[in-house]
């Protein structure tokens, strides 16, 4: 089986490929040549038999990932399938499912017969569920064995902590961090080195990684296990240390033909992201960047969804390929329906921000919002909207006797006046 990296470098041009250049109005050519080269990604597991393909990388829109799951305190499975419908409502091109509790692959295997959203995975989470083992006891290869299991069953793209291997924890262990690892998957496997003294099990198979990527045409999503997790850790030497050995990964991937992104920051500084999207397409050669938020602030929770959307329209403008959302209940629990929704919007505002700045065409649907409201054309408004049915909702809240304008402005709408005014008609404000 040949992966989407394997046929573009032959110049064949897939089903998936044609879906994509459809959707992002891209020629056969332009797709071909940044797949082959490894700046454009389609994760397309050849098991997701319901999957509706998206493109991430470079001259494509910027994508939105929803995460969702259960977790020992929170096992409502039914809540979480409800969760993949908003997604699929706001058109959500990735969904990652987080379990971190029990017997996770019904679920998975549910959500991956469902979801027309690509499904991506942190198969180290699943690791104590799966093998019935602790920690301490899961052999090297075991871990390789969850990987399989996750591939087989269908998941588009995997989130592998490879690069925390023991050049970048001797980084760490030198550093003075105030948040030290808050990645689960980076703190898992840096437990799992220090109690077993061995080496990061992915980073020490990366081959036989690559081998069962290449046979169910999985993504490797290169995890940020030392991510900052706070703006005061934000572009330090861990950080930039597991980078190095990202980069290092994904040239081996692309030797192989597997197909890869690089996950990045977390919370950051609003200075200092647009370096940081540079550095990562530099280091990394173009590689897709998928980052969380990165959040520009620590203070903002119960609004972090708010932080992380202003942090992910600097980083979409400036090189990010796919943003992780971020909901109102980042740091204090598992997200309700409403918290996911709330984040949804709001990176899917981010997402667009940035595609305004990276891809002119993009504007094209503002200016049809802007047109509606020119011409107080309520419907169309509520139709150009991102959350239509609220902004909806919200109109009808306090409906205005006079169409012709809202309830805050009423007589005084300006565009109503300047409608009037010129066609040449008497403007009354009584």
């Amino acid at each position: 089986m040949k992966t989407q990296m394997l046929y573009a470098k032959e110049g064949i041009f897939t089903k998936e490929m044609q879906i994509v250049a459809q959707k992002e109005q891209v020629s056969q050519d332009f797709l071909l040549e940044n797949i082959a080269c490894g700046k454009i990604i389609i994760p397309a597991n050849i098991n997701h038999k319901s999957l509706d393909p998206n493109g991430i990388g470079f001259g494509l829109r910027t994508k939105v990932n929803v995460n969702l799951g259960v977790s020992n305190d929170c096992i409502d499975y039914s809540e979480e399938m409800k969760k993949v419908e908003l997604a699929h409502k706001f058109e959500i091109e990735a969904i990652m499912d987080l379990s971190n509790y029990g017997k996770t692959s019904h679920f998975r295997d549910e959500l991956i017969a469902f979801s027309r959203a690509m499904i991506g995975t942190v198969p180290v989470y699943d690791a104590v569920g799966f093998l019935e083992k602790d920690l301490k006891q899961i052999k090297a290869k075991d871990f390789l064995d969850i990987v399989y299991h996750h591939a087989k069953s269908g998941v588009d793209f995997m989130t592998i902590h490879a690069g925390i291997n023991s050049r970048a924890v001797r980084v760490f262990k030198e550093g003075k961090r105030l948040t030290n690892i808050v990645s689960r998957g980076g703190s898992v496997l840096y437990a799992w080195m220090i109690m077993k003294e061995a080496e990061n099990p992915f980073f020490e198979y990366y081959d036989d990684l690559l081998e069962i990527c290449l046979k169910y045409d999985v993504t490797l999503s290169l995890g940020d296990a030392l991510r900052p997790g706070s703006t005061h850790d934000s572009t330090d030497a861990s950080q930039i240390a597991e980078l190095i050995e990202l980069s290092l990964l994904t040239q081996r991937a692309w030797e192989a033909g597997v197909q890869v992104m690089i996950e990045g920051p977390g919370h950051m500084a609003i200075n200092e992201i647009e370096a940081n999207m540079q550095l990562e397409k530099r280091l990394c050669k173009g590689a897709p960047f998928y980052v969380l938020g990165p959040l520009v602030t620590d203070i903002g929770a119960g609004y972090d969804h708010i932080s992380g959307a202003i942090g992910g329209a600097v980083a979409a403008a400036n090189g990010a390929d796919i943003l992780c959302y971020v909901t109102p209940a980042e740091h204090l629990r598992l997200p309700n329906l409403d918290d996911v929704r709330d984040g949804i919007v709001a990176t899917k505002i981010a997402a667009h921000a940035g595609d305004i700045a990276k891809l002119p065409k993009e504007r094209a649907r503002d200016d049809d919002m802007s047109k509606a409201r020119q011409n107080i054309d309520w419907e169309k408004m509520f139709k150009f909207a991102i959350d239509g049915e609220k902004a909806k909702k919200m109109f009808n809240e306090r409906r205005p006797d006079d169409l012709n304008s809202c309830s805050m402005c009423g007589k005084m709408c300006a565009m109503n006046t300047m409608n009037q005014a010129l066609k040449g008609e008497d403007v009354s404000l009584i």
